[in-house]
């Protein structure tokens, strides 16, 4: 009897690893509810079954101390995988943006410029051909602008190839790319015949055989109307990409940063609450692995936290601070070497002329815009407007593509090479009204000489001054998109990804071992 007193009396005893008896007092709720539905005589519903699963599982008495640690365990390993899985998201997201940006759409809208650029300058030194003409004074001057032309030829193919091979998906891209194959070899035949014409007319400087001017204008006007617009459309697609790569990449990594700061809590409260309910359940102060995880966690979200503000300041400086500046001052070489053309195509061909001239002040105002200038007075409102300029470098009172880029100075250097641009401008302008009042007094000789003179003062020499500090504001703002972009790269490579991939094996392994002593005391 004394047996049997004492057996019971250790049956109904709690284990010393089940210290307030959970699981028997849950075995002894559920032994009584099944009792009551016996004595009710029918079996519960789903809905019943299902709430009373709910009120169950949600009673204190139903966490016992091995379902609470494996509870609190299968989340903490949730929460670290999918912190795992946002940081890959967000950052490889960061990169692969970055990459189409910096690697892929921003040098293919700089080469469609580049390409704009060749077209125009070759349409350029066709010109002067035909304006030098025969003239034993020109000699030098018409082999150095043969060379010109022939070399523009060859960086219109380069830069077609390439950006034919850029447009492989893009079929507007495309479009634009073959119209401009079909008909660049059309305009070099043209080119070609005048240049035929005019060596068998003998023909002074300044006025070519009218047969050598008619191919000339049919040239000049399939440049024009058809192969210059297609250049610029390859441009405009690429820039179009940019963009959206670019607006969609920033409201990526906005969103994914709280993201990851919810996910990297949400982790670090799991593991502060398992490592609570070890010390409470189990009376110890600290459990060393999880403790380790916990660290490791909170390292982990503090990279990545920084990884990504990194990649979206990084991101900001190669599209806005520097791709803008690039893509609107490489526009604006393109257009002042179409400006240049009108410049000699305005002496070549007086019938024309007007046009000529409507045409250059049309291409001065998109590099600098003076609103409701005209030919005659834009050197002079030009001025004006550089010297309010240089008083305060804060006033830009004026648009067009130089004013973009003297709103959009970042890098250092780049104040003084905006400035080096204006100037080399204001320099051009004022030779070019030189070039136009000589022909005005019909001194149509010595307008040629201005026109394509090599001297200091005189136009092509100003010009190759104006296309030397585009040059070298682009080369600022280029190389400052390539450091942001390779910074990037590097903070984002495979070792970056390796590091993270290890460092959340580390963390599961440590999560699971830490828990696996205090569960095994349960089987």
């Amino acid at each position: 009897m004394v047996m049997t007193t004492s057996m019971e009396h250790r049956a109904s005893a709690p284990r010393e690893d089940d210290p307030a008896g959970e699981g028997r007092a849950g075995e002894g709720r559920g032994r009584e509810e099944r009792a009551e539905e016996g004595r009710a005589g029918k079996a519960p519903g789903a809905p019943a079954r299902l709430g009373r699963a709910v009120r169950r599982t949600g009673s204190r008495a139903y966490w016992t101390t091995p379902r609470l640690v494996r509870g609190l365990t299968a989340l903490s390993l949730a929460a670290l995988l999918a912190l795992g899985a946002t940081a890959t998201a967000v950052l490889g997201g960061a990169r692969d943006g970055t990459d189409t940006i910096g690697h892929r759409a921003a040098p293919q809208a700089t080469r469609a410029a580049d390409l704009y650029f060749a077209l125009s300058d070759m349409d350029a030194q066709a010109a002067n051909l035909l304006l030098v003409g025969a003239d034993p004074d020109y000699t030098a001057l018409r082999r150095q602008t043969l060379d010109a032309y022939e070399q523009r030829r060859a960086q219109a193919d380069d830069d077609l190839q390439q950006a034919a091979q850029a447009a492989a998906d893009d079929p507007a891209g495309q479009r634009a790319v073959q119209l401009v194959l079909d008909r660049l070899g059309g305009y070099e035949a043209l080119v070609a015949q005048a240049r035929l014409l005019e060596e068998q007319a003998k023909a002074p400087a300044g006025q070519p055989s009218p047969a050598a001017l008619d191919t000339y204008r049919q040239a000049t006007d399939l440049l024009r109307q058809q192969l210059l617009p297609a250049a610029d459309q390859v441009t405009a697609a690429n820039e179009a990409t940019v963009e959206q790569v670019y607006s969609g990449q920033r409201r990526a990594l906005g969103g994914g940063w709280w993201w990851l700061l919810a996910v990297g809590l949400l982790a670090l409260a799991a593991l502060l609450g398992l490592q609570r309910a070890l010390a409470v359940r189990y009376r110890r102060v600290l459990s060393p692995a999880l403790a380790a995880v916990t660290v490791l966690t909170g390292v982990a979200l503090v990279t990545a936290l920084a990884l990504a503000g990194r990649a979206d300041d990084r991101l900001v400086t190669a599209k806005s601070n520097a791709y803008d500046s690039v893509i609107a001052l490489s526009r604006a070489r393109a257009v002042a070497y179409d400006m240049n053309a009108d410049e000699s195509r305005y002496l070549t061909d007086p019938s024309r002329a007007a046009a000529y001239e409507q045409g250059f002040l049309d291409k001065a105002q998109a590099i600098v815009r003076l609103d409701g200038a005209t030919l005659p007075d834009y050197g002079a409102r030009l001025a004006d407007a550089a010297a309010r300029h240089r008083a305060d470098r804060t006033v830009v009172p004026f648009g067009g593509y130089l004013g973009s880029e003297l709103h959009n100075i970042t890098f250092a250097g780049e104040q003084d090479a905006a400035e080096r641009v204006l100037d080399a401008f204001q320099q051009y302008q004022r030779t070019d009204r030189g070039i136009r009042e000589l022909r005005d007094a019909g001194r149509l000789k010595e307008a040629v000489t201005l026109n394509t003179g090599l001297s200091k003062g005189q136009s092509d020499y100003d010009f190759g001054q104006l296309g030397t500090a585009i040059g070298d504001t682009i080369a600022i703002n280029a190389g400052a998109m390539d450091r942001a972009v390779a910074a990037t790269d590097d903070d984002l490579d495979g070792t970056t990804a390796a590091l993270a991939g290890g460092a959340l094996l580390l963390a599961l392994g440590l999560t699971a071992f830490g828990v696996r002593a205090r569960l095994r005391e349960y089987r």
